[in-house]
């Protein structure tokens, strides 16, 4: 970045503290992983200059040759790796998020009526949540868990039955079981609706074979292209033929302009990354560190969602220690370069933006190169930081939980205790490799 460096010194040192930090940190929030530097060179690419509204062929814009051919082949690497003959695919949402509600606009009417997995329980706030454009333009009925914390597919067809849905959504953003898509199909089916899954999460799983695929039972797929699939941040919609059209309206002129042409070739390269044998091994291994971190924090005494994990995350409910521990731990972590999310937790006992669970993954350490051993070693410090610091006492009211938080924040910086597993963990992650910084 010598051009960046002379031109924007700001910048460039801002960027160089972050590989700092990626390198000598363990990233754990399971949403995150390491794009390749050749990601990161389609990226930054002189196709971010190209305006190109509408679709291939059919552009608003002349110029278009180039990345005509660009999002094409995209489409068909998508389509490709993840066995999805016979559906469409968009390749242009911006993300996720936008992704989700340009299918809720191009297939449904303000008002209807979808189904969907509540936040608290491993839902996404585009699924459904008050606070979100879906659940205000929307009518969202939420299933629910089971007693040991897994879908309950008994109630879901119940509800299908009895609230008529368009759409039932399934898949999820802080959910580490194993998903049946073909049941969920069969109830949507059964009831008139259409079955959508949201595989953002675990897409790149999906890909390898080690979580099962929603295609071909799906009427409706969406994912993001970063998390698992170690993509750029952009998005995906699959579809079934017939509702092809409904949908890329939905995507443009529904929601958004011009596609990000730069970032479909990146999301390009990183489907091409994934025919490889290592992404196979890549998503084998995460799904095995997963379960031995899971092992070791639950035999640690720390208490696990549903128990466990079949998947590349999992959610500590930390309800044990009292409500709203959650970022107490997060900020305690991340002062010993473990990053980490706060999570909601099923039947959450406290507020959204102080919940009661911390969520973690594999994905990214996984990408360095870690292994079981290494997760065996991680989930140890981890368990010391909750155990020291989730006991720590959160006030009632707002102002005083900010006040806490904010102090909290600052004195963390400098304990004893956590500065010596910051070391550890700083040894630990100088051994591996940081993909995209150090594969060049």
């Amino acid at each position: 970045m010598a051009t960046l460096k002379e031109k924007d010194s700001q910048i460039y040192e801002l960027i160089e503290k972050e590989k700092k930090r990626q390198k000598e940190g363990l990233e754990l929030i399971p949403s995150e992983s390491y794009a390749s530097s050749a990601v990161l060179e389609a990226l930054g690419s002189v196709l971010n200059n190209k305006y190109a509204e509408n679709y291939p062929g059919k552009r608003y814009y002349g110029g278009c040759v180039n990345v005509d051919m660009v999002e094409t082949l995209c489409q068909e690497r998508a389509l490709k790796v993840y066995g999805a003959d016979g559906y469409h695919v968009n390749v242009q949402p911006y993300s996720g998020s936008p992704a989700n509600l340009e299918v809720y606009f191009g297939l449904l009417e303000f008002g209807d009526t979808i189904m969907s997995l509540r936040l608290d329980n491993g839902g996404h706030l585009t699924h459904g949540n008050p606070s979100n454009l879906s659940g205000k333009a929307y009518k969202f009925v939420h299933y629910g868990l089971k007693a040991d914390e897994t879908i309950d597919y008994d109630e879901m067809l119940k509800l299908a039955k009895e609230c008529k849905p368009k759409i039932i959504l399934s898949g999820f953003t802080a959910y580490p079981r194993t998903i049946d898509f073909k049941k969920v199909s069969e109830i949507a089916k059964e009831v008139g609706a259409l079955s959508m899954a949201d595989i953002s999460h675990i897409s790149g799983l999906v890909i390898a074979g080690v979580h099962p695929s929603p295609f071909p039972f799906t009427d409706i797929v969406t994912s993001t292209t970063h998390k698992t699939l170690r993509g750029p941040r952009g998005a995906m919609i699959f579809c079934k033929q017939e509702l092809k059209d409904k949908i890329d309206k939905g995507v443009f002129p529904g929601m958004q302009g011009g596609p990000h042409e730069h970032a479909i070739a990146g999301i390009a390269v990183a489907l091409e990354e994934a025919t490889k044998p290592e992404f196979k091994e890549y998503a084998e291994q995460t799904v095995k560190n997963s379960k031995a971190l899971a092992k070791t924090l639950m035999d640690e005494g720390l208490k696990l969602m549903s128990g466990g994990t079949d998947n590349h995350l999992m959610v500590i409910n930390l309800v044990g220690f009292g409500k709203g521990k959650g970022v107490f731990v997060e900020k305690a972590l991340e002062a010993a370069d473990i990053n980490v999310n706060k999570s909601t937790v099923p039947n959450e006992p406290s507020v959204p933006y102080y919940p009661s669970g911390i969520r973690l993954g594999t994905p990214a350490v996984t990408s360095r190169g870690m292994k079981e051993k290494e997760m065996e070693i991680t989930g140890k410090l981890i368990a010391k930081i909750v155990k020291e610091f989730a006991p720590t006492e959160m006030p009632e009211t707002k102002e005083e939980r900010n006040a806490k938080v904010k102090e909290f924040k600052e004195k963390i910086k400098d304990n004893p205790f956590v500065l010596e597993i910051k070391k550890e963990v700083n040894a630990l992650a100088s051994t591996f490799p940081v993909p995209g910084i150090d594969d060049k």
